[in-house]
This record gives C-alpha cells, sequence and structure tokens, in this order.
C-alpha cells in the first residue's frame, strides 16, 4: 500500500510500539511454553529447525516447520486481506486483521488450558497452538509490513539494533527513539509473557496479546488519520 502521510502517522508508530510488546508475549508463550519453538520470530525458529534438523536434544523438527508454514499462510492470507480493502479506509482493513488475529490468539488460549506444559502434552494441543498462533503472527506481520512504518516490524530486530548501534557513531537518526522503543517493547512483553507463564498460565499472555492488539487498533482507530484510504 501506499505508505500513510507523516500526519497519518500522529499515533500509528504508538499502535506498532503496542504490537511489539505482544511479539515479546507470543514467543514467551511459545518458546517457554510449547517446546521451545517461536510463532512470531521466525529467523529464531529457522535456528531452532536447524538444531533439531542435526539432533540436538530438547529441540524437534514437526514442531518448527509447522510454525513456518503456518506463518507464511498467515501472511499470505494478509496479502488477500489487503487487496480486498483496497480503497477502503486504513480504519477498516486493520480492524479486520486486529478481529481476525486477536481472535486466533484467544481460540489458542483456549486450546492452551489443556496443555501440561512440563509434560508437553497433549501433542495435539501444542500442535494446535503452534499453528494458530504461528498463522496469527504471519498475518500481522504481513500487514505491518505493508503499512512501511520504518523500524517497526513489530517482530524483527535485528535491523533495529544495527541502526542504535550505528546511530552511535555519529549524529543521531531523527528514528532513534522509535528503535529504542522497539527494542524495549518486545522485552517487555518477553519479560510480562514469562512472568505470567510461570505464575499463572500458558493461556493468560496469548489473552493478554489478543486484547493488546484489538485495543490498540480500535484506539487507533479513532484518530482522524485512520481514514486515509488503503492503496496497494
Amino acid at each position: 500500500m501506499t505508505p500513510p502521510t507523516s500526519s497519518a502517522r500522529s499515533t500509528l508508530p504508538q499502535l506498532l510500539l503496542l504490537l511489539s510488546a505482544t511479539t515479546g508475549l507470543v514467543d514467551a508463550a511459545s518458546v517457554l511454553g510449547l517446546g521451545k519453538v517461536f510463532t512470531a520470530n521466525m529467523t529464531g525458529n529457522v535456528v531452532f529447525l536447524g538444531f533439531a534438523a542435526a539432533g540436538t536434544p530438547g529441540f524437534k523438527v514437526l514442531p518448527a516447520v509447522l510454525a513456518l508454514l503456518a506463518f507464511m499462510v498467515g501472511a499470505w492470507g494478509a496479502g488477500g486481506l489487503a487487496r480486498r480493502h483496497v480503497d477502503r479506509t486504513l480504519r477498516r482493513w486493520l480492524i479486520w486483521a486486529a478481529v481476525i488475529e486477536a481472535g486466533l490468539l484467544w481460540i489458542a488460549a483456549a486450546i492452551s488450558t489443556r496443555i501440561d506444559v512440563a509434560a508437553q502434552a497433549p501433542e495435539l494441543a501444542v500442535l494446535s497452538v503452534i499453528v494458530l498462533t504461528g498463522f496469527a503472527m504471519g498475518l500481522r506481520n504481513a500487514t505491518v509490513r505493508s503499512l512501511k512504518v520504518p523500524d517497526l516490524t513489530t517482530t524483527v530486530l535485528t535491523l533495529t539494533i544495527t541502526g542504535i548501534a550505528a546511530d552511535m557513531t555519529g549524529r543521531v537518526s531523527p528514528n532513534f527513539a522509535r528503535r529504542l522503543g522497539a527494542v524495549l517493547s518486545i522485552f517487555l512483553g518477553a519479560a510480562l509473557g514469562a512472568t505470567l507463564l510461570l505464575h499463572v498460565g500458558l493461556a493468560v499472555p496469548l489473552i493478554l496479546a489478543g486484547a493488546m492488539v484489538l485495543g490498540a487498533t480500535l484506539l487507533f482507530a479513532r484518530d482522524p488519520a485512520s481514514a486515509v484510504p488503503h492503496r496497494v
């Protein structure tokens, strides 16, 4: 889509920072609760898949493959959703994406109440949650990618951290605060997700992530900037 104008981005970075925090929540749930698999960060997942392929104890091929495939299908679905909302408002498109993502996370949370985290059983429930959260995060990642907001992908930090380090060698970029905010958002989300999982249960980080996704998007929808037409 054509990126929103600078005025149209008045609250969009704040929305994306909140979504970044939910990435930490989801990956805390997946890595700590679903058996060493990322469902938001696919770079880490490919690394885990390599460990599993080498026969490293504690890493499995099937969960990583399912997460990757679900993520890709979710990203593909996001493309179709975006095309169906061409010439409609940015608000309408993002709300639809948020409703789908939150719904998938909440269904995953409901299923996760049946999971014994220590035993990683029943296996079907574990794999179902991996697929649902992977699909949700693929949908989100592709949607955010279409927004083309620099340094706020909500799921990937490698280039963001590179930018922070590069800024330290000379004049600070105007995006420095945004980059630092993205890193802190995912860090805080991961810390909160881990705490909730350890002390309350696997479902809670997923419930909270879904609520934050939908709530933050609805807040952005109140901004007049969200009424701009969606363009591919």
